[in-house]
């Protein structure tokens, strides 16, 4: 285990140093940030790597087992009532455990809290339920995910503007670091016990589907909420001037974070027990290494939360109202690209996907090919946010020919690529993108004189479609080039006949 731990301290080192370098480079150059947020920063950042290396070693001792666990039982009940009522009610459990969803919440105005997560809540446990339906009647993912954003955009249509941003946005961050590890594990669940030719396939995609109930609900309640009634409330702790400060403000963060953690966890943990108790009946062994990941989960995202929330969130807003207020503002654009390619990396969520992904593809998809095409596809959506804002385009002027774009492609690359590239939206915009992505995107639009609400917000929502056209794309490239081999071999094998002919043709001449 010591070793393990090592491992994922190491690799979340190496995912958050990129995205550090880049924001003490801009320190020392054209943006200088003040000293207490840059000693902000830089113990976020430690926190950052600490709780992440805790958290994805407690994701794989723990979450994914539970997921994979769970899943299983549910098919083997072989009553399709329970499996519907149980699959909704893990839905509605792991999306009020997600700690991004809280950070949006408290941004929408005139939606109660409680309103707004209740409703994200069970979207994604109506749209988890189809999803793990999908699997069990081998339904065609492309056409699901063509229905479900028609519905999308129709509901859109009739939305205030003010809400189809926020929307999109509740779909991204709603698939984070407590949900993608669970849903992708449940999915494999179901889809290894009902195997068949499909089933690698099937176990990806649930979050794709899933993220989609979130949009439509909030979308219906854009309908019914007037934004006016309301106004901007995203704070965060701008600097420090001592050390008093600095321990104080850590401290009452740790205990908040953990509060918050442990009260959101404790449902999964709920329904674990009860399902070990009446069907999983699992060895006391392996309950109590399930146990320990339990543990290492809820402090690993503790810590994580509290480095990213405090520290993360003043630089961000810092370094976007600097930059957005230079006379040479353009920058922007290419600095996007490169904060973009950078800052997926240190997504927890995003190793747990990458890790899964190769797994199961055996090695076919490997971990750093998906965070080629993760990376380049935040990169451009960080550049299309920034042209957005900077010369007040809608955001409907992107999102549309964007889907219409990735639902086409769903069409014309292979089936296991478009649910990856589906599931990848989601986990692209978790943690990272709303604790630092969109606190500079505000202070961008601060600068520029631009309204949050139609502005700022929709920038997790631009990172969140990029990954479904990039990684499809990839899916294609993967799809020409296995052709391009098998026409080879084809040729090696036809000359190797050929010649074997000439051969006996001389021999028996």
């Amino acid at each position: 285990m010591h070793r393990s731990l090592v491992e994922k301290f190491k690799e979340a080192f190496t995912s958050v140093l990129p995205i550090t370098i880049i924001v003490m480079l801009l320190h020392f150059t054209i943006s200088p940030m003040p000293l207490g947020t840059v000693v902000l920063f830089i113990t976020g950042t430690i926190l950052l790597v600490i709780g992440m290396g805790i958290f994805t070693l407690g994701a794989d001792m723990a979450i994914m087992p539970i997921g994979e666990f769970i899943g299983a039982s549910l098919v083997k009940s072989r009553k399709l009532l329970i499996f519907v009522i149980g699959s909704f009610i893990l839905g509605v459990a792991v999306t009020v455990a997600e700690p991004d969803l809280q950070v949006l919440a408290k941004q929408v105005p005139s939606v109660p809290d409680v309103v707004l997560l209740g409703s994200v809540a069970i979207g994604v446990g109506i749209f988890l339920v189809i999803a793990l339906l999908r699997i069990l009647f081998k339904m065609r993912l492309s056409y699901i995910l063509l229905i479900m954003y028609s519905i999308v955009f129709l509901v859109a249509a009739f939305t205030s503007p003010d809400y189809l941003a926020v929307a999109f946005d509740s779909g991204g961050v709603t698939t984070g670091p407590i949900t993608v590890p669970f849903i992708l594990a449940l999915g494999m669940g179901v889809s290894t016990v009902r195997s068949g030719k499909s089933a690698e396939e099937d176990s990806f995609g649930l979050c794709g589907i899933s993220s989609i109930g979130p949009i439509i609900a909030v979308l219906i309640m854009g309908i019914f909420f007037d934004s006016s009634g309301g106004g901007y409330g995203f704070e965060t702790a701008s600097t420090i001037n001592n050390l008093s400060e600095l321990l104080s403000l850590y401290k009452n963060g740790i205990f908040v974070f953990f509060k918050e953690v442990t009260i959101a966890f404790s449902p999964i943990i709920l329904i674990f027990a009860a399902y070990n108790i009446f069907y999983l009946k699992l060895p006391k062994r392996q309950i109590a290494k399930i146990a320990v990941g339990i543990v290492y989960t809820i402090l690993g995202l503790t810590i994580f939360l509290t480095g990213v929330n405090i520290g993360f969130m003043p630089a961000g807003n810092y370094l976007g109202n600097s930059l957005a207020s230079l006379s040479y503002n353009w920058i922007l654009i290419p600095l996007s690209v490169l904060i973009g390619f950078f800052v997926v990396t240190a997504e927890p969520a995003v190793h747990v996907l990458n890790k899964q992904v190769e797994d199961i593809t055996s090695g076919a998809i490997s971990k750093k090919m998906m965070m080629a095409g993760l990376s380049l596809g935040v990169g451009i959506a960080l550049a299309l946010a920034m042209i957005r804002m900077m010369f007040g385009i809608s955001i409907w002027f992107f999102l549309l020919p964007g889907y219409i774009i990735a639902l086409t492609l769903t069409f014309f690359v292979p089936q296991i690529f478009t649910a990856i590239a589906f599931d990848s939206g989601g986990v692209a915009s978790g943690t990272m993108a709303a604790t630092f992505l969109l606190p500079f995107a505000i202070g961008v639009a601060s600068a520029l004189g631009g309204n949050p609400m139609t502005d700022a917000f929709g920038i997790i929502a631009m990172v969140a479609m990029m990954p479904l056209i990039t990684v499809q794309i990839m899916g294609v490239i993967y799809m020409v080039k296995m052709k391009r081999n098998k026409d080879i071999i084809d040729y090696k094998e036809d000359d190797t006949e050929l010649n074997d002919e000439d051969d006996f043709d001389i021999i028996e001449y």
